[in-house]
C-alpha cells in the first residue's frame, strides 16, 4: 500500500449521468456507501479503508469536533507486535507459536459464544507477527526502541500473561497512532468522499426487511466543550441518513458507570461502590442497546477490563477523571488493610487477578508503598497527555527519563495529587496512610514488619521472596534495567528516600465484550448469520468478534483490536 496521499491523490469521483462529478467538491451523491457511527480510531480506520477505494463516507458522532480521534487521542499508543525488529535489537526472541501460547494462557475460552473471538485472535496475531508493523510503518507510524512488558504474568508457561516484551510505544503515542487516519479521512473530506457530521447523535438503526439501511438520530445543539469535557444533550433537531452500509464504531461502556455495575461478572462478586473513570463520559455504552434491537447479537458483556492502579488526577478533564500508573515491579503492594499482595500480584503482571483480590477484601482501594529511587525509574503515568516528550516527539525532554528525578508528570502528581503520601520516617508515612483512609482499619504494624522483613532478604543476592527474584530477572531484559526496574534496594535505606505511598483505587476502562461478528466485521444475529448491512468495529465489537480477548488482555492489543477490525470492516464493504 502506498504512504498516506495527499489530498490531491484522493481517488477522483465517477462522472454522473451528467458527466458531471458525482461527488466532489460542491456535489454530494444522493446516498453514501457507508455511515459510520462514531469517530474514533477504528471508525475512521474504516473510513480511511473506504478513502483508498473511491467510496463516499458519512461519519456521525455525538461529540463536537474537538473529540475527533475518541478515546484513542488519551492513550499511550502502546501496540502489541511479534517479533519485530525493535525486539530483535533489544535482544527479544519472540515468536508467533510464543504469541499464540501467551494469548490462549491468557484469554481462557471457555463458552460457545468465543467461536468468534478465537477466530478473530488467531488471524490478529498472525497480522501483528506479519503485516502489521510494515503496514503502519508505511503510514509514518514510528516507535520509541526499548519495547514494554505489559502483563508478566508470574504462573506457569501456559498461564496468563507475555512471556516476552511487546508492548511498543509509539512515537507521538495516541495521537501518533491516529494522524495518518486523520490525515487521510481529512483528504477525502476535501476531495467529497467524506462527510464528518459530529453533534449527530443517533437513536435508531433503520431495519427494512431484515437489513440495516440507515439510521435516524438527534442533532445536538453546538457546544464549545474541549477535547473529553463533557457536552451537552440539548436536541435542536433530528435527522436521518441511509445508505447500504452501516458500521458501529461507538467505543464501550467505561465512562457509565451504571452500565458497568450492570454487567459486573458475578465471579468477582458485589461491584464496587467507588471506582474512577479512565475514559470520558461519553464512553457511555449506549449504542450497543440499540444495535441489539436492530438485530444484532451481543455477547460477554460481563468481560472487563478495568485497572487497580488508579489515581485522582489533580487536573481533571472529565468527572471522576482518573490516570493509571504503570508501574515497573518494585514497590511494595498492599490491600487496604495492610496485608501484603499474594504471589504473583506484583505490580505489572496480573491485572484481572488482582482486581478479584483487592474486590475480596471488601474494599476499593489498595496502596504502593516505595522509595524515590524506585519512582524516578518506575513510575509511568498512562495518556498522551501525561508523557508530552513522547507525544511531542520531544528528544531533549525524552532524554530527561534516564537522569535523575522522577519525569515531570509523575513528580507532579507527587506533589499535587490527594492520593500521596511522602515522608522522611515510617511511622511519618503510616501515619500519612492513616489519614487518607480514616475509615479503614489499616494494620500498620504488619506493613512494617513486611517492609524490614523484605529488606532483610537484601543483604544476599539471591532471595525467596518471589517478588526480589521477579525484579532481578527483569533487570535481565536490557530495556528494564536502563529505564524500567531500579537496582534493588532496602525500602528503609536512607539515600533511596523519601519514602513514598500512593493510595490506589480501581479504574474503569475496557470493555472485552460487545458486538459479535465475523472476520469481515459483519454484525452476527442470534441465528449466527450477519445481519444484512451492519457491521461493527473496536471496542463495541470486543476488538474482534465480540471478544478477542477472552476473560484477559496482553495489553497493546487495544488499539490494535481497533486497527484491525476497522480495517477488516472497510475493505469488506469496499470490495462489497
Amino acid at each position: 500500500m502506498a504512504a498516506t496521499p495527499s489530498p490531491a491523490s484522493v481517488p477522483d469521483a465517477e462522472p454522473a449521468e451528467d458527466g458531471k462529478p458525482a461527488r466532489g467538491p460542491g456535489r454530494r451523491s444522493a446516498q453514501p456507501d457507508a455511515i459510520i457511527v462514531g469517530a474514533g480510531l477504528s471508525g475512521l480506520v474504516a473510513a480511511a479503508e473506504l478513502v483508498d477505494a473511491g467510496k463516499h463516507v458519512v461519519i456521525v458522532d455525538q461529540e463536537p469536533e474537538a473529540t475527533l480521534g475518541g478515546q484513542a487521542w488519551w492513550s499511550f499508543g502502546g501496540l502489541f507486535l511479534v517479533d519485530s525488529p525493535e525486539q530483535r535489537r533489544m535482544g527479544v526472541h519472540d515468536s508467533i507459536e510464543l504469541a499464540r501460547q501467551d494469548w490462549d494462557g491468557t484469554a481462557g475460552f471457555d463458552r460457545d459464544e468465543d467461536e468468534w473471538g478465537r477466530r478473530w485472535a488467531q488471524a490478529y496475531l498472525e497480522f501483528a507477527a506479519g503485516e502489521k508493523r510494515a503496514w503502519l510503518h508505511e503510514k509514518g507510524v514510528r516507535f520509541f526502541p526499548v519495547v514494554g512488558w505489559a502483563e508478566r504474568g508470574g504462573y506457569n508457561a501456559i498461564g496468563h500473561g507475555n512471556s516476552v516484551p511487546r508492548f511498543h510505544i509509539t512515537w507521538g503515542t495516541g495521537p501518533g497512532v491516529l494522524a495518518p487516519f486523520i490525515a487521510r479521512v481529512k483528504a477525502g473530506e476535501a476531495a467529497g468522499l467524506v462527510e464528518i457530521r459530529h453533534r449527530h447523535r443517533v437513536d435508531e438503526l433503520i431495519v427494512e426487511s431484515g437489513a440495516v439501511v440507515g439510521v435516524r438520530g438527534a442533532v445536538l445543539a453546538d457546544d464549545p466543550a474541549e477535547r473529553g469535557e463533557p457536552s451537552n444533550r440539548e436536541v435542536t433537531g433530528d435527522f436521518e441518513l441511509r445508505a447500504p452500509a452501516v458500521v458501529v464504531a461507538s467505543g464501550g461502556i467505561g465512562g457509565n458507570h451504571e452500565l458497568v455495575r450492570q454487567f459486573w461478572p458475578k465471579r468477582m462478586g458485589e461491584p464496587p461502590a467507588a471506582m474512577l473513570s479512565g475514559v470520558p463520559a461519553h464512553v457511555d455504552g449506549r449504542m450497543l442497546s440499540i444495535t441489539e434491537t436492530a438485530g444484532a447479537r451481543l455477547v460477554n458483556g460481563d468481560r472487563m477490563w478495568h485497572y487497580t492502579e488508579g489515581i485522582t488526577n489533580w487536573q481533571p478533564v472529565w468527572p471522576l477523571h482518573g490516570i493509571r500508573i504503570l508501574p515497573g515491579p518494585s514497590s511494595l503492594w498492599f490491600d487496604a488493610n495492610g496485608k501484603r499482595m499474594p504471589v504473583p500480584l506484583f505490580p505489572g503482571f496480573d491485572t484481572l487477578g488482582t482486581l478479584e483480590h483487592i474486590l475480596a477484601t471488601g474494599h476499593a482501594h489498595s496502596w504502593f508503598v516505595l522509595t524515590q529511587k524506585i519512582i524516578e525509574k518506575e513510575f509511568a503515568l498512562s495518556g498522551s497527555e501525561q508523557n508530552p516528550d513522547l507525544t511531542g516527539k520531544d528528544v531533549r525532554l525524552l532524554a530527561q527519563r534516564v537522569r535523575p528525578g522522577a519525569p515531570a508528570p509523575v513528580e507532579a502528581f507527587k506533589q499535587h495529587g490527594v492520593d500521596f503520601v511522602v515522608a522522611e520516617t515510617l511511622p511519618e508515612l503510616l501515619e500519612g496512610m492513616r489519614v487518607l483512609s480514616p475509615t479503614t482499619e489499616l494494620d500498620t504494624a504488619n506493613i512494617e514488619r513486611e517492609i524490614v522483613a523484605r529488606d532483610r532478604e537484601l543483604d544476599n543476592e539471591f532471595s525467596k521472596d518471589l517478588q526480589l527474584i521477579a525484579v532481578r530477572g527483569a533487570r535481565k531484559y536490557r530495556g528494564d534495567k536502563l529505564i524500567r526496574v531500579a537496582t534493588p534496594h532496602k525500602i528503609l535505606d536512607p539515600k533511596a528516600g523519601p519514602l513514598i505511598a500512593v493510595k490506589l483505587h480501581l479504574l474503569t476502562r475496557k470493555s472485552l465484550g460487545g458486538i459479535q461478528t465475523d472476520l469481515e466485521s459483519r454484525a452476527l444475529g442470534a441465528d449466527g448469520a450477519p445481519v444484512p448491512g451492519l457491521y461493527a468495529v473496536g471496542e463495541a465489537a470486543g476488538f474482534g468478534g465480540g471478544g478477542v480477548h477472552g476473560y484477559r488482555a496482553l495489553e497493546g492489543t487495544f488499539l490494535g483490536g481497533c486497527l484491525f477490525t476497522g480495517r477488516a470492516a472497510g475493505r469488506s464493504i469496499a470490495s462489497a
